[in-house]
């Protein structure tokens, strides 16, 4: 008999084995109080999926790219609500009764977490203080906002679009045609190793550049290769 998961966390990964002990010990917590784990693997070169399932973690395989990673782990659940987690953030304690709470007054219904960058430079506070404003303003979820919905919607709209970059706003725009999100101020907390890798200023500037050309109408292609 199949067990009946009220809500399900899915987590793209690729190429993670340093990081994957934290991130497992993290889930593994999840997986206690009733959530139901799906790990979805793009490729990994580094054992990422073999360590993953050595320690009892579900985890599916699909081409690589955060969008069909995360559609393929939706596809998989059947579990009513669905909450999409990149691999270097990690969750409130009390996240579960946020989410619940958050989608309890219609079945098409969505949110976020504002986010806190943790990392090295003194500037990343000022950084998520930014994009929290920003999302609160414009109704714009990213993926380090640990974004969740019901299935029913996320359904509805059709899942994350398969594109290689900006799937997260690409998605927002589509679920605000049906309802405003809800803009929980529990934060949850993601790492701030790009900023950290390629100097926060010029991380700050490329990702400015890359919404600004997004809107402008440049393809999510064309800006994948600009941020790799």
């Amino acid at each position: 008999m199949s067990t009946r998961f009220e809500w399900a966390i899915v987590v793209p990964v690729l190429n993670e084995i340093d990081t994957l002990p934290a991130l497992l010990d993290h889930l593994r917590t999840w997986q206690q109080r009733g959530a139901e784990i799906l790990l979805v693997d793009g490729d990994s070169r580094d054992g990422t999926a073999a360590a993953a399932r050595a320690h009892g973690f579900t985890v599916l395989d699909a081409p690589p790219g955060r969008a069909s990673q995360m559609n393929a782990g939706a596809r998989h659940s059947q579990a009513p609500n669905l909450v999409f987690l990149h691999a270097d953030t990690r969750l409130p304690n009390n996240a579960d009764q946020l989410i619940q709470a958050a989608l309890a007054d219609s079945s098409l219904s969505w949110g976020r977490f504002d986010v806190r960058i943790e990392g090295r430079s003194r500037l990343l506070p000022v950084v998520s203080y930014l994009m929290n404003v920003r999302s609160r303003l414009s109704g714009i979820a990213t993926g380090d906002q640990a974004m969740f919905m019901t299935r029913e919607l996320f359904d509805h709209v059709g899942g994350f679009p398969s594109q290689p970059l900006m799937e997260d706003i690409e998605l927002s725009k589509r679920l605000k045609q049906v309802s405003a999100p809800t803009c929980l101020r529990t934060r949850v907390t993601t790492s701030g190793r790009r900023w950290d890798h390629h100097g926060s200023w010029r991380t700050i500037l490329l990702m400015w550049q890359l919404r600004w050309a997004y809107w402008r109408g440049t393809s999510a292609q064309k800006l994948a290769e600009r941020y790799r």
